[in-house]
Protein backbone atom coordinates (compact mmCIF):
# COMPACT_ATOMS: atom_id res chain seq x y z
CA UNK A 1 0.00 0.00 0.00
CA UNK A 2 2.69 2.09 0.89
CA UNK A 3 5.05 1.12 -2.09
CA UNK A 4 5.13 4.61 -3.63
CA UNK A 5 7.44 5.58 -0.28
CA UNK A 6 9.36 2.46 0.33
CA UNK A 7 10.86 2.21 -3.51
CA UNK A 8 12.09 6.25 -3.08
CA UNK A 9 13.92 5.52 0.31
CA UNK A 10 15.21 2.17 -0.61
CA UNK A 11 16.25 3.48 -4.25
CA UNK A 12 18.17 6.97 -2.02
CA UNK A 13 19.37 4.46 0.29
CA UNK A 14 20.91 2.09 -2.36
CA UNK A 15 22.88 4.73 -3.80
CA UNK A 16 24.49 6.59 -0.98
CA UNK A 17 25.54 2.61 0.18
CA UNK A 18 27.14 1.96 -3.55
CA UNK A 19 29.16 5.13 -3.19
CA UNK A 20 30.77 4.93 0.58
CA UNK A 21 31.02 1.00 -0.46
CA UNK A 22 33.74 2.30 -3.01
CA UNK A 23 35.25 4.67 -0.26
CA UNK A 24 36.08 1.79 2.22
CA UNK A 25 36.42 -1.33 0.49
CA UNK A 26 38.31 -4.19 2.85
CA UNK A 27 38.31 -2.64 5.98
CA UNK A 28 37.27 -3.89 9.27
CA UNK A 29 33.83 -3.09 9.69
CA UNK A 30 33.98 -1.52 6.23
CA UNK A 31 30.37 -3.03 5.44
CA UNK A 32 28.83 -1.62 8.92
CA UNK A 33 30.15 1.77 8.45
CA UNK A 34 29.46 1.84 4.68
CA UNK A 35 25.66 0.82 5.81
CA UNK A 36 25.96 3.04 8.67
CA UNK A 37 26.71 6.14 6.60
CA UNK A 38 24.04 5.64 3.80
CA UNK A 39 21.16 5.58 6.42
CA UNK A 40 22.97 9.02 7.59
CA UNK A 41 22.88 10.59 3.98
CA UNK A 42 19.75 9.18 3.48
CA UNK A 43 18.80 11.33 6.24
CA UNK A 44 20.40 14.46 4.36
CA UNK A 45 19.38 13.79 1.09
CA UNK A 46 15.53 13.66 2.17
CA UNK A 47 16.08 16.68 4.48
CA UNK A 48 17.71 18.86 1.73
CA UNK A 49 14.68 18.01 -0.42
CA UNK A 50 12.34 19.33 2.04
CA UNK A 51 14.88 22.47 3.20
CA UNK A 52 12.31 25.06 1.41
CA UNK A 53 9.24 23.86 3.20
CA UNK A 54 11.27 24.04 6.16
CA UNK A 55 12.00 27.91 5.18
CA UNK A 56 8.41 28.16 4.97
CA UNK A 57 6.79 26.81 7.88
CA UNK A 58 9.81 28.90 9.95
CA UNK A 59 8.13 32.18 8.19
CA UNK A 60 5.01 31.05 8.77
CA UNK A 61 5.42 30.10 12.45
CA UNK A 62 6.88 33.82 12.57
CA UNK A 63 4.01 35.50 11.00
CA UNK A 64 1.45 33.42 13.09
CA UNK A 65 3.14 34.85 16.68
CA UNK A 66 2.98 38.26 14.81
CA UNK A 67 -0.94 38.10 14.38
CA UNK A 68 -1.29 36.01 17.49
CA UNK A 69 -2.31 39.06 19.31
CA UNK A 70 -5.02 39.88 16.88
CA UNK A 71 -6.33 36.53 16.45
CA UNK A 72 -6.92 36.34 20.41
CA UNK A 73 -8.87 39.47 20.35
CA UNK A 74 -10.98 37.87 17.56
CA UNK A 75 -11.61 35.22 19.89
CA UNK A 76 -12.48 37.52 22.98
CA UNK A 77 -14.81 39.33 20.54
CA UNK A 78 -16.76 36.19 19.21
CA UNK A 79 -16.36 33.84 21.63
CA UNK A 80 -20.19 32.99 21.55
CA UNK A 81 -20.46 33.29 17.57
CA UNK A 82 -18.10 30.10 16.37
CA UNK A 83 -18.83 30.65 12.50
CA UNK A 84 -18.43 34.46 12.88
CA UNK A 85 -14.94 33.65 14.86
CA UNK A 86 -13.72 31.36 12.24
CA UNK A 87 -14.58 33.93 9.27
CA UNK A 88 -12.89 36.88 10.61
CA UNK A 89 -10.17 34.67 11.85
CA UNK A 90 -9.90 33.23 7.91
CA UNK A 91 -10.08 36.81 6.57
CA UNK A 92 -7.30 38.05 9.54
CA UNK A 93 -5.04 34.95 8.15
CA UNK A 94 -5.88 35.70 4.21
CA UNK A 95 -5.09 39.23 4.52
CA UNK A 96 -1.13 39.00 6.20
CA UNK A 97 -0.96 35.25 3.70
CA UNK A 98 -0.75 33.00 6.90
CA UNK A 99 -1.01 29.28 5.46
CA UNK A 100 -1.68 27.21 8.67
CA UNK A 101 -1.08 23.99 6.51
CA UNK A 102 3.02 25.28 5.50
CA UNK A 103 3.53 25.48 9.42
CA UNK A 104 3.56 21.77 9.51
CA UNK A 105 3.95 20.71 6.19
CA UNK A 106 7.72 19.74 6.65
CA UNK A 107 7.13 17.56 10.10
CA UNK A 108 3.78 15.65 7.92
CA UNK A 109 6.52 14.87 5.37
CA UNK A 110 8.87 13.50 7.44
CA UNK A 111 6.43 10.92 9.18
CA UNK A 112 6.12 9.04 6.01
CA UNK A 113 9.56 9.00 5.34
CA UNK A 114 10.53 7.53 8.80
CA UNK A 115 7.62 4.99 8.27
CA UNK A 116 9.37 4.23 4.66
CA UNK A 117 12.74 3.85 6.24
CA UNK A 118 12.07 1.74 9.60
CA UNK A 119 9.79 -0.62 7.18
CA UNK A 120 12.50 -0.56 5.02
CA UNK A 121 15.20 -1.60 7.79
CA UNK A 122 12.81 -4.40 8.83
CA UNK A 123 13.15 -6.06 5.64
CA UNK A 124 15.76 -7.32 5.58
CA UNK A 125 15.17 -9.66 8.23
CA UNK A 126 11.53 -10.94 7.38
CA UNK A 127 11.83 -13.50 10.02
CA UNK A 128 9.56 -11.53 12.46
CA UNK A 129 5.88 -12.49 12.88
CA UNK A 130 3.94 -8.67 13.12
CA UNK A 131 2.23 -7.01 10.91
CA UNK A 132 3.74 -6.56 7.70
CA UNK A 133 6.47 -9.14 8.31
CA UNK A 134 6.37 -12.43 6.06
CA UNK A 135 7.87 -14.98 8.98
CA UNK A 136 10.35 -16.90 6.73
CA UNK A 137 12.91 -18.63 7.94
CA UNK A 138 16.86 -17.29 8.38
CA UNK A 139 17.59 -18.87 4.70
CA UNK A 140 14.52 -17.47 2.88
CA UNK A 141 14.96 -14.15 4.35
CA UNK A 142 18.47 -13.69 3.21
CA UNK A 143 18.17 -14.96 -0.15
CA UNK A 144 14.80 -12.92 -0.76
CA UNK A 145 15.74 -9.32 -2.31
CA UNK A 146 14.84 -6.09 0.01
CA UNK A 147 12.89 -3.58 -2.80
CA UNK A 148 16.06 -2.16 -4.49
CA UNK A 149 18.55 -4.01 -2.88
CA UNK A 150 18.82 -7.84 -4.26
CA UNK A 151 19.54 -10.76 -2.04
CA UNK A 152 23.22 -10.47 -2.19
CA UNK A 153 23.06 -7.19 -0.68
CA UNK A 154 20.69 -8.16 1.83
CA UNK A 155 23.43 -11.01 3.08
CA UNK A 156 25.59 -7.78 2.57
CA UNK A 157 23.89 -5.85 5.14
CA UNK A 158 22.94 -8.76 7.67
CA UNK A 159 26.14 -9.60 7.97
CA UNK A 160 27.40 -5.78 8.66
CA UNK A 161 28.84 -5.15 12.28
CA UNK A 162 28.43 -1.19 13.85
CA UNK A 163 29.90 -1.59 17.41
CA UNK A 164 29.90 -5.39 17.13
CA UNK A 165 25.87 -5.29 16.86
CA UNK A 166 23.80 -5.96 13.44
CA UNK A 167 22.40 -2.84 12.17
CA UNK A 168 18.62 -4.24 12.13
CA UNK A 169 18.66 -5.46 15.33
CA UNK A 170 16.96 -3.94 18.75
CA UNK A 171 16.69 -4.36 22.22
CA UNK A 172 13.62 -6.65 22.35
CA UNK A 173 13.99 -8.08 19.14
CA UNK A 174 13.09 -11.71 19.86
CA UNK A 175 16.09 -14.51 19.80
CA UNK A 176 15.10 -16.86 17.42
CA UNK A 177 15.34 -13.79 14.83
CA UNK A 178 18.98 -13.84 15.60
CA UNK A 179 19.72 -16.30 13.15
CA UNK A 180 19.12 -14.67 10.06
CA UNK A 181 22.42 -12.19 10.71
CA UNK A 182 25.01 -15.21 10.70
CA UNK A 183 25.59 -17.44 7.94
CA UNK A 184 23.33 -21.20 8.38
CA UNK A 185 24.98 -22.98 10.77
CA UNK A 186 27.12 -20.35 12.04
CA UNK A 187 27.31 -19.19 16.10
CA UNK A 188 25.62 -15.92 16.84
CA UNK A 189 28.21 -13.56 17.58
CA UNK A 190 26.41 -10.84 19.41
CA UNK A 191 24.10 -10.68 22.32
CA UNK A 192 21.11 -8.62 23.68
CA UNK A 193 23.38 -6.89 26.13
CA UNK A 194 25.70 -6.17 23.46
CA UNK A 195 22.86 -4.39 21.71
CA UNK A 196 21.83 -2.59 24.50
CA UNK A 197 25.19 -1.15 25.32
CA UNK A 198 24.91 0.08 21.75
CA UNK A 199 21.61 1.32 21.79
CA UNK A 200 21.21 2.81 25.08
CA UNK A 201 24.06 5.94 24.99
CA UNK A 202 22.00 6.24 21.40
CA UNK A 203 18.75 6.52 22.98
CA UNK A 204 20.16 9.03 25.13
CA UNK A 205 21.94 11.24 22.65
CA UNK A 206 18.65 11.00 20.54
CA UNK A 207 17.02 12.37 23.37
CA UNK A 208 18.61 15.15 24.24
CA UNK A 209 19.75 16.44 20.44
CA UNK A 210 15.68 16.43 20.71
CA UNK A 211 15.48 18.51 23.60
CA UNK A 212 18.24 20.75 22.98
CA UNK A 213 16.70 21.48 19.45
CA UNK A 214 13.14 22.56 20.80
CA UNK A 215 14.73 24.23 23.14
CA UNK A 216 16.87 26.59 20.81
CA UNK A 217 13.42 27.08 18.86
CA UNK A 218 11.81 27.98 22.10
CA UNK A 219 14.00 30.44 23.08
CA UNK A 220 13.55 32.46 19.78
CA UNK A 221 10.10 32.98 20.35
CA UNK A 222 8.67 36.31 21.13
CA UNK A 223 7.17 37.14 24.80
CA UNK A 224 3.94 37.50 23.27
CA UNK A 225 3.24 34.07 21.88
CA UNK A 226 5.08 32.47 25.33
CA UNK A 227 1.24 33.83 26.83
CA UNK A 228 -0.49 31.96 24.61
CA UNK A 229 -2.02 28.67 26.19
CA UNK A 230 -2.03 26.93 22.96
CA UNK A 231 2.04 28.08 22.44
CA UNK A 232 2.86 26.70 25.62
CA UNK A 233 1.36 23.33 25.51
CA UNK A 234 3.33 22.77 21.82
CA UNK A 235 6.47 23.98 23.49
CA UNK A 236 6.12 22.00 26.52
CA UNK A 237 5.73 18.49 24.45
CA UNK A 238 8.34 19.35 22.35
CA UNK A 239 10.59 20.03 25.33
CA UNK A 240 9.74 16.72 26.97
CA UNK A 241 7.08 14.58 25.73
CA UNK A 242 8.95 14.12 22.28
CA UNK A 243 12.27 13.62 23.93
CA UNK A 244 10.54 11.12 26.30
CA UNK A 245 9.03 9.43 23.53
CA UNK A 246 12.30 8.43 22.38
CA UNK A 247 13.55 6.66 26.12
CA UNK A 248 10.16 5.14 25.77
CA UNK A 249 10.84 3.22 22.49
CA UNK A 250 13.68 3.05 21.83
CA UNK A 251 14.28 -0.60 22.74
CA UNK A 252 11.90 -1.10 20.01
CA UNK A 253 13.93 0.72 17.24
CA UNK A 254 16.80 -1.03 15.27
CA UNK A 255 19.94 0.63 15.80
CA UNK A 256 19.71 2.16 12.17
CA UNK A 257 16.68 4.04 13.04
CA UNK A 258 18.49 5.22 16.42
CA UNK A 259 21.14 6.45 13.53
CA UNK A 260 18.15 8.08 11.75
CA UNK A 261 17.32 9.62 14.64
CA UNK A 262 20.40 11.42 15.40
CA UNK A 263 21.82 12.44 12.08
CA UNK A 264 18.10 13.94 12.02
CA UNK A 265 18.72 16.63 15.16
CA UNK A 266 22.22 17.22 13.62
CA UNK A 267 20.74 18.60 10.67
CA UNK A 268 17.85 20.05 12.30
CA UNK A 269 20.29 21.95 14.64
CA UNK A 270 22.68 23.05 11.60
CA UNK A 271 19.63 24.11 9.48
CA UNK A 272 18.20 26.01 12.71
CA UNK A 273 20.90 28.20 13.27
CA UNK A 274 21.47 29.10 9.63
CA UNK A 275 17.66 29.97 8.63
CA UNK A 276 16.96 31.74 11.62
CA UNK A 277 20.31 33.43 11.18
CA UNK A 278 19.31 34.77 7.68
CA UNK A 279 16.02 35.42 9.06
CA UNK A 280 17.54 37.81 11.67
CA UNK A 281 20.05 39.64 9.26
CA UNK A 282 16.64 40.58 7.06
CA UNK A 283 15.15 42.13 9.79
CA UNK A 284 17.62 43.55 10.57
CA UNK A 285 18.55 45.04 7.25
CA UNK A 286 14.90 45.98 6.65
CA UNK A 287 15.20 47.70 10.54
CA UNK A 288 18.06 49.63 9.08
CA UNK A 289 16.54 51.07 5.76
CA UNK A 290 13.55 52.32 7.57
CA UNK A 291 16.04 54.68 9.81
CA UNK A 292 17.50 55.32 7.40
CA UNK A 293 14.27 56.70 5.06
CA UNK A 294 13.21 58.49 8.34
CA UNK A 295 16.21 59.94 8.87
CA UNK A 296 16.54 61.38 5.30
CA UNK A 297 13.28 62.69 5.56
CA UNK A 298 13.85 64.77 8.87
CA UNK A 299 15.12 68.10 8.88
CA UNK A 300 19.06 68.64 9.17
CA UNK A 301 20.36 70.31 12.13
CA UNK A 302 19.68 73.69 13.06
CA UNK A 303 17.49 73.95 10.14
CA UNK A 304 14.04 75.71 10.17
CA UNK A 305 10.99 73.63 9.10
CA UNK A 306 9.47 75.49 5.94
CA UNK A 307 6.33 76.22 7.48
CA UNK A 308 4.16 78.96 5.13
CA UNK A 309 2.88 81.87 6.82
CA UNK A 310 -0.98 83.22 6.85
CA UNK A 311 -2.09 86.11 5.23
CA UNK A 312 -3.63 88.61 7.28
CA UNK A 313 -5.52 90.05 4.37
CA UNK A 314 -6.80 89.46 0.81
CA UNK A 315 -3.20 92.02 -0.14
CA UNK A 316 -0.86 89.13 2.07
CA UNK A 317 1.24 87.04 0.21
CA UNK A 318 -0.05 83.20 -0.40
CA UNK A 319 0.65 80.52 2.32
CA UNK A 320 2.69 78.68 -0.01
CA UNK A 321 5.00 81.24 -0.47
CA UNK A 322 8.22 81.55 1.73
CA UNK A 323 9.53 83.70 3.11
CA UNK A 324 11.92 85.30 0.52
CA UNK A 325 9.52 85.06 -2.26
CA UNK A 326 6.84 87.58 0.10
CA UNK A 327 10.00 89.92 0.96
CA UNK A 328 9.89 90.06 -3.26
CA UNK A 329 6.35 90.89 -3.30
CA UNK A 330 6.57 93.65 -0.76
CA UNK A 331 9.70 95.12 -2.57
CA UNK A 332 7.63 94.58 -5.95
CA UNK A 333 4.44 96.51 -4.72
CA UNK A 334 6.57 99.42 -3.50
CA UNK A 335 7.86 99.84 -6.51
CA UNK A 336 4.16 99.36 -7.98
CA UNK A 337 3.39 102.33 -5.72
CA UNK A 338 6.64 104.59 -6.73
CA UNK A 339 5.67 104.43 -10.40
CA UNK A 340 1.67 105.32 -9.67
CA UNK A 341 3.42 108.52 -7.79
CA UNK A 342 4.98 109.25 -11.04
CA UNK A 343 2.68 108.63 -13.36
CA UNK A 344 0.13 110.98 -11.00
CA UNK A 345 2.67 113.46 -10.65
CA UNK A 346 2.83 113.87 -14.72
CA UNK A 347 -0.83 113.96 -15.11
CA UNK A 348 -1.20 116.55 -12.57
CA UNK A 349 1.93 118.88 -14.31
CA UNK A 350 -0.54 118.85 -17.25
CA UNK A 351 -3.13 120.65 -16.07
CA UNK A 352 -0.94 123.17 -14.52
CA UNK A 353 -0.39 122.01 -11.01
CA UNK A 354 3.00 120.96 -9.21
CA UNK A 355 4.64 117.95 -10.30
CA UNK A 356 5.43 116.87 -6.54
CA UNK A 357 1.96 116.00 -5.59
CA UNK A 358 1.24 112.66 -3.82
CA UNK A 359 -1.33 110.66 -3.76
CA UNK A 360 -3.81 109.51 -1.19
CA UNK A 361 -2.56 106.85 1.19
CA UNK A 362 1.23 107.29 0.53
CA UNK A 363 3.49 109.01 2.38
CA UNK A 364 4.17 112.76 1.29
CA UNK A 365 7.62 113.83 0.45
CA UNK A 366 9.27 117.54 1.52
CA UNK A 367 7.95 120.03 -0.31
CA UNK A 368 4.20 118.24 -1.56
CA UNK A 369 0.75 119.51 -1.33
CA UNK A 370 -1.54 117.18 1.13
CA UNK A 371 -3.42 114.95 -1.06
CA UNK A 372 -6.54 116.30 -0.35
CA UNK A 373 -6.44 119.85 -1.79
CA UNK A 374 -4.87 118.06 -4.94
CA UNK A 375 -8.34 116.03 -5.08
CA UNK A 376 -10.22 119.05 -4.00
CA UNK A 377 -8.45 121.14 -6.88
CA UNK A 378 -8.61 118.54 -9.72
CA UNK A 379 -12.62 117.93 -8.36
CA UNK A 380 -13.51 121.83 -8.81
CA UNK A 381 -11.54 121.61 -12.69
CA UNK A 382 -13.29 118.66 -13.77
CA UNK A 383 -16.70 120.87 -12.93
CA UNK A 384 -19.49 120.16 -15.82
CA UNK A 385 -19.09 122.70 -18.69
CA UNK A 386 -22.79 125.04 -17.81
CA UNK A 387 -22.04 125.68 -14.44
CA UNK A 388 -19.24 127.07 -15.34
CA UNK A 389 -21.35 129.10 -17.68
CA UNK A 390 -23.41 130.46 -15.10
CA UNK A 391 -20.81 131.21 -12.74
CA UNK A 392 -18.86 133.68 -15.16
CA UNK A 393 -22.34 135.56 -15.81
CA UNK A 394 -23.12 136.00 -12.65
CA UNK A 395 -18.89 137.98 -12.49
CA UNK A 396 -20.47 139.75 -15.62
CA UNK A 397 -23.44 141.18 -13.51
CA UNK A 398 -21.68 142.13 -10.94
CA UNK A 399 -19.29 144.17 -13.12
CA UNK A 400 -21.84 145.97 -15.13
CA UNK A 401 -23.02 146.92 -11.37
CA UNK A 402 -19.83 148.63 -10.05
CA UNK A 403 -20.19 150.67 -13.74
CA UNK A 404 -23.47 151.98 -13.70
CA UNK A 405 -22.41 153.67 -10.12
Amino acid sequence: MLNFIYWPVSWIMWVWHWVFDHITPNTPGGNGIAWALSVIFLVFTLRAILYKPFVKQIRTTKKMQEINPQLQAIRKKYAKDRVKMTEEMQKLQKEHGFNPLLGCLPMLLQIPVFIGLFHVLRSFNRMATGMGQLHMTAEQTRNTGNYAFNPEQVQNFLDARLFGVPLSSYITEPVSEFQAFVQPGQPIDFTRLNIAIVVIPMMIIASIATHMNSRASVARQPEAALENPQTRMMNMLALYVFPLGILVTGPFFPVAILLYWMSNNIWTYGQQHIVFGRIEKEEEAARQAKQEKLKANAPKPGARPDRPKKGKNSGSPSPSLTKSDADGADSSAESAEDLDVDATADSGSDDGSSSTQHVVGSKPKPGAKPAGASSSKSSGNSGSGPKKQGSSNQRNKRGGKKGRR
